[in-house]
């Protein structure tokens, strides 16, 4: 099946084989110094990609960064990361330092090929990577214990489910590259301080929405 010149066929072979690659076990530096969260956002046909970096103890921002390209791959299910991979990857790499941990809005290994955006990016970069996403894309949630829940495909363990503070509903966070699941589940904790995402994620949330709503009052 070909959609707009897009091969689904190849895209496929390509999660299989990304899916081979990504490791599953730590290789994050002894210290947390920086810490970025990518986010993307639509607005008339463009895709916006944007990142933003803090000092992982003080959550200060060190830089913000952003790429505003056409949408080039239509909207597939479970493609999501050929449309917005390259966004990502260009602004993360912008950025003024590379950083230590990197989070992703999308799924990791929770997806059906087990090969989400967050793995994608993560080894586009060669940086730790934790997929977060804010709805559940697959698989079955297991029993609750202490504000978290497993996630399984196919008996495969994929993801935890994750209650932040008092929030009702969870995020769903998931290895992207370099690390263990059960770490990206602490970080992810550790650096929601305030809000339901993780710092680094949310404020680049907050600057791909703003960014988007300049860009669609600009072509109107």
């Amino acid at each position: 099946m070909n959609m707009r010149g897009f091969d689904i066929k190849r895209a496929r072979l390509a999660q299989r084989k990304i899916a081979e690659r990504v490791v599953e076990k730590d290789e994050l530096p002894e210290q947390l110094r920086i810490v970025a969260g990518v986010d993307a956002a639509y607005r008339k046909g463009m895709v916006i990609g944007v990142a933003v970096s803090v000092d992982a103890d003080t959550l200060r921002i060190i830089d913000s960064t952003r790429v505003i390209l056409k949408a080039v791959f239509p909207y597939i299910p479970t493609l999501l990361a050929f449309r917005e991979a390259g966004p990502a990857i260009l602004a993360v790499k912008k950025l003024s330092s590379r950083p230590d941990l990197l989070f992703v809005d999308g799924n990791g290994r929770l997806h059906p090929f087990l090969a989400g955006l967050a793995c994608q990016v993560g080894l586009a970069l060669n940086v730790p990577t934790i997929g977060v996403a804010k709805r559940l894309l697959c698989g079955a949630v297991g029993r609750w214990r202490g504000g978290t829940a497993p996630i399984f495909l196919e008996n495969r363990l994929v993801g935890m489910a994750v209650k932040i503070g008092g929030y009702k509903n969870p995020i769903y966070v998931s290895v992207g590259h370099k690390i263990s699941l059960n770490t990206a589940v602490r970080l992810a904790k550790r650096f929601a301080v305030q809000y339901r995402l993780p710092e680094p994620l949310r404020l680049a949330h907050v600057e791909a929405t703003r960014t988007a709503r300049t860009l669609n009052a600009t072509l109107g």
